[in-house]
């Protein structure tokens, strides 16, 4: 895919886009005008998440950041979004598909808008049963992924706010698992006691990996070895950057403790951030696993492009 230009806000008016993919945050908003030929003729991104908006404010976020798109196109322009948008406290609810199945196995969610400038279409999240659990977003990323490597047979993990561990053989998410591992550092290095011995962003890799084979060895001493943090603070001078790595060796480590069936023996690929997936990789090649890693960038889209494929059959 061919990027042409990129904004943030609202772009100018660019040619008729043959169709928009929209990746729906809970945090942001991002927009990508493509052309019949794959190209990128433009994208757009804003603050407009999904934790920000109320229902009806949902449309004029969207129109406010690809209205100028919409003003050459001669006909209703498809719009296709995956995240968030179809969350329960999004625009409309799409109902969750049971796994196992395809990434994107069946149809989209249709949602209605106001504007008859374009159509709106919502690619449904995942859910799986026993033990409970959901996804939204990920399984467009997943397709994204398997457009690069359609024969995979292994574990992907997609390191974030809410972890994902899934199990993906013969095109299908078999199974997955999340955990609360960046959503537990956030509450706990900027609302807890631990918040007065992390202050910065200082690290110490030697203090993570530490970290990481403490909790794994002895899960059961992990909220004691959290207030050990804060302890030698106060009695030991323990640095900043060696408390936050601490901290973020301990809850990984955990992680890794309760997602074992998914990593051991098998051939895992990170698919992250740069900021994360460095620290995922570490930490399991100190349990004796070389994970690959798979640069998260244009992934989102290229499932995007794959759900628009879908639509045209």
């Amino acid at each position: 895919m061919t990027d042409l230009s990129s904004c943030e806000g609202a772009c100018a008016p660019v040619p008729a886009p043959d169709w928009i993919a929209v990746d729906w945050g809970t945090s942001a908003l991002r927009a990508w005008a493509m052309g019949r030929d794959g190209r990128i003729h433009a994208r757009a991104a804003s603050g407009a998440g999904m934790g920000s908006l109320s229902r009806a404010e949902f449309e004029p976020a969207l129109i406010a950041l690809i209205g100028p798109w919409l003003e050459t196109a001669a006909a209703p322009v498809p719009v296709i979004a995956c995240g968030m948008v179809g969350a329960r406290q999004g625009w409309q609810e799409a109902p969750y598909r049971s796994v196992p199945c395809a990434p994107l196995a069946g149809a989209l969610a249709r949602i209605a808008p106001q504007d008859p400038r374009f159509t709106m279409a919502v690619v449904p999240g995942l859910c799986q049963a026993r033990p409970a659990d959901v996804m939204r977003g990920e399984e467009t990323q997943i397709a994204g992924f398997l457009v690069a490597e359609p024969e995979f047979d292994g574990t992907l993990c997609l390191p974030g706010t809410h972890t994902k561990w899934v199990h993906v053989s013969a095109g299908e998410i078999v199974s997955f698992q999340t955990c609360m591992t960046g959503e537990t550092f956030a509450l706990l290095s900027r609302h807890s006691v631990l918040r007065h011995s992390m202050p910065g962003e200082d690290w110490d890799g030697a203090a993570f990996a530490d970290a990481v084979t403490d909790a794994m060895t002895a899960p059961q001493r992990f909220s004691a070895r959290l207030f050990a943090l804060r302890a030698e603070t106060l009695l030991a001078g323990l640095v900043p950057g060696a408390a936050r790595a601490r901290l973020s060796g301990l809850l990984i480590g955990m992680e890794l403790a309760a997602t074992k069936p998914y990593w051991l023996g098998r051939d895992v690929v990170i698919v992250g951030a740069p900021g994360l997936a460095p620290l995922y990789a570490a930490a399991l090649a100190g349990a004796g696993v070389a994970a690959r890693t798979a640069a998260s960038d244009g992934i989102t889209l290229a499932g995007l492009a794959r759900a628009w494929q879908g639509e045209r059959r």
